[in-house]
């Protein structure tokens, strides 16, 4: 069976290497923004916001892998750092001897609350106001579309 290649044409190309570009350097820069004010990457904000908004501040580390979008193993490096400045402890989870969970320290939560508004404005600046109500209201529903479809929701 012979499977032929679906190529982009040329105004869908244009499309996927903006998105590319737009994508990346929106990350980009909200990192290179945190790492200055805050003292840490996206990645371990993602962290701190994903504890603050658990019940309890807690969560398997399994689930905080997945609601950050991160492999196991990488989630346990970066948890290991957020422990090592305080932000974050490890507790044993009492129903599974092989799991933990992720704790958002008062320290961990004091410096996320530190965090946030230079975060928020960042977001706002590089994202929302350059677009238009109506380019929001687009970019929301196509996002939704394409998680929906990657994740089979």
């Amino acid at each position: 069976m012979v499977v032929m290649t679906r190529w982009l044409d040329p105004d869908e190309q244009r499309t996927w290497r903006a998105f590319l570009a737009a994508t990346r350097a929106l990350m980009d820069t909200l990192d290179r923004d945190l790492q200055r004010d805050a003292g840490m990457p996206h990645a371990y904000y993602e962290i701190l916001v994903r504890l603050s908004e658990a019940p309890e501040r807690r969560l398997r580390m399994s689930e905080l892998a997945q609601a950050a979008g991160s492999s196991r193993s990488r989630l346990s490096h970066a948890v290991a750092r957020l422990e090592a400045a305080g932000w974050v402890r490890r507790d044993d989870c009492p129903t599974d001897r092989r799991g933990q969970i992720a704790v958002l320290t008062d320290a961990g939560f004091t410096t996320l609350a530190a965090a946030a508004p230079g975060h928020v404005e960042g977001v706002r600046r590089h994202l929302f106001d350059a677009l238009s109500p109506a380019q929001v209201d687009q970019l929301r529903r196509i996002s939704e579309t394409l998680a929906d479809h990657l994740t089979g929701s």
